[in-house]
């Protein structure tokens, strides 16, 4: 199998990898899917991602079909490197492969434009028109008018909380704390038209190539708030160079006023995600953020 029949057959891709009738290589792919090095007989690579075989755990329906989507809304904005789909199909899928470097200071000044770019082709609406997923988790997408901060609260936050105190990784108190930021959500200022955003841009999903270029991968894809990607770019030890992402970001498409204040506000959603997904160990961050949002007004008024 080559690219070219790759590319005209993406249905006969699983029956090869089934009789191991392309070279498979594993490369570490995150905590969700499996993932691996597909080489094919023209010497050209593709990297495939597969949810793991699990009786109790089946693939949720349209997970890959969502990513799929959300990584050609993406690309067609034409400004940052994003990896073409090369097969999408309901149990995998394939993209180009790029070839790993590392990140340098002129590297992240150009993601910073980029970035900003690819905001500015914006969304018609919050939300996007295909249903959404972050992480393993179902992700709401109706579009929807906004305000943003309504839209923010209600699709962002709200189900993720629930998820969270269902799963017992949050308590009471804490939930309470993350409750307030939601109920005093419209005094926080920020209200935009939607960008077109990532909406899982951690530094994980910034793949720095051989070509010295940023690379957007894993993305959850939404018609959202520019501010929420650059929230999330800060988390978990942060993108290198991300004072160069930022300055060349701020040069292109300047934020608005109070926005490092609000920083804390956009991570919230992806630290609820983590503690709905992945439990308790994210607890902490979870309500330091969300006191850092209502400190910003004086507001926090729970202990946790």
């Amino acid at each position: 199998m080559d690219l070219a029949y790759l590319r005209a057959h993406p249905e006969h891709l699983p029956t090869f990898l089934t009789h191991q009738r392309i070279r498979e290589t594993p490369v570490s792919g995150g905590g969700v899917c499996a993932a691996s090095r597909l080489t094919l007989d023209d010497g050209h690579s593709v990297f495939a991602k597969s949810w793991p075989e699990r009786a109790d755990r089946p693939v949720p329906e349209g997970f890959f079909a969502s990513e799929a989507a959300g990584l050609r809304w993406l690309r067609a904005a034409g400004t940052l490197a994003v990896p073409e789909v090369v097969v999408a199909l309901p149990e995998l899928l394939a993209l180009d492969w790029v070839e790993p470097g590392e990140p340098s200071p002129e590297a992240a000044e150009r993601f910073g434009r980029e970035l900003a770019g690819m905001h500015r082709a914006g969304a018609s609406a919050f939300g996007a028109d295909w249903p959404g997923f972050i992480g393993p988790l179902p992700q709401d997408n109706s579009p929807d008018e906004g305000p943003w901060p309504h839209w923010f609260a209600r699709r962002r936050l709200l189900p993720y909380l629930a998820l969270s105190v269902d799963g017992g990784a949050l308590g009471g108190a804490d939930a309470a704390l993350v409750e307030q930021v939601i109920e005093r959500i419209g005094e926080f200022g920020g209200d935009e038209p939607p960008a077109r955003v990532h909406g899982d841009l951690w530094p994980g999903n910034v793949l720095w190539g051989a070509d010295d270029r940023a690379w957007l991968v894993d993305p959850a894809a939404h018609g959202g708030h520019r501010e929420t990607d650059l929230a999330q770019l800060a988390l978990f030890g942060g993108a290198p160079h991300l004072d160069r992402i930022i300055g060349a970001y701020q040069e292109e498409w300047p934020l608005a006023d109070g926005w490092r204040e609000r920083l804390p506000l956009h991570q919230l959603h992806l630290l609820l995600v983590h503690t709905a997904a992945f439990g308790a160990a994210y607890r902490d961050a979870v309500t330091r953020a969300a006191r850092a949002t209502l400190g910003a007004t004086g507001r926090a008024t729970v202990d946790g």
